[in-house]
């Protein structure tokens, strides 16, 4: 009895085999690479803000702390955003009449907003939407009070933002990028004192390492690794 199929369907089948598994290990591969990618997590990017501010001069020039603005990033897992009145501050004296701040002062004395005749009440403050810069996944829990308290400087995930006229994401925030340093957190810590400051950095002559397994010593650190720790 003669053979089904032709001698050189074997080799169609073979061909066929072998481009269906290259081609699930290659989608696999750029999947994973395209997850890894700046593409995807967004590293090296900025994002444009609803008012220019550039932490060049308000860090570095007026040597603002960054719990000034960012007041709940001891207390809080949210490091917190200026409120509108905080930015008015200073600046209801100092370039009080910039046409590039038009737009505080407009959520301030809330123009643009329905007047409130009827109760004779002052138009309400509309708070300034500040975008996010650093973003996690939805499903990714992180605390940034439980870093900053246990001696986690805030250039260690933001970079040197004094140096930023506009601020750009340095870190990638992946997984792996967390896990790294919850095994081996010695490295990135510093004296709490220091914990905000863009410029510290230890003596020549005291072991970076050293110090940091010190410092975990005295700041209990002890990072978790267990997927609830982050997945909640």
């Amino acid at each position: 009895m003669s053979a089904p199929f032709p001698k050189w369907s074997n080799t169609v089948m073979r061909l066929a085999l072998g481009a269906l598994a290259v081609g699930v290990v290659g989608g696999l591969t750029i999947l994973l690479t395209y997850t890894r990618s700046p593409f995807f997590t967004g590293q090296f990017s900025s994002v444009q803000q609803p008012i220019q501010f550039d932490h060049r001069h308000h860090v570095a020039d007026n040597k603002m702390d960054c719990r000034y603005c960012h007041s709940s990033v001891e207390t809080s897992s949210s490091a917190g955003y200026p409120a509108t009145a905080l930015c008015l501050n200073c600046h209801a004296q100092v370039w009080n009449k910039a046409p590039l701040l038009d737009p505080l002062r407009a959520a301030f004395f809330g123009e643009g907003t329905p007047a409130t005749q009827l109760t004779g009440g002052a138009p309400p403050v509309r708070p300034i939407v500040w975008k996010r810069v650093h973003r996690v996944a939805d499903y990714v829990y992180f605390n940034h009070s439980a870093h900053v308290n246990k001696g986690v400087g805030c250039v260690e995930c933001h970079g040197r933002v004094d140096r930023m006229a506009e601020v750009t994401q340095l870190a990638p925030l992946s997984m792996g990028w967390c896990l790294d340093c919850h095994r081996d957190p010695a490295p990135h810590l510093r004296p709490k004192e220091f914990i905000t400051s863009t410029e510290w950095d230890p003596p020549s002559s005291v072991d970076r390492v050293k110090l940091g397994q010190e410092l975990a010593a005295r700041y209990d650190v002890h990072p978790r690794q267990n997927c609830t720790t982050c997945h909640r």
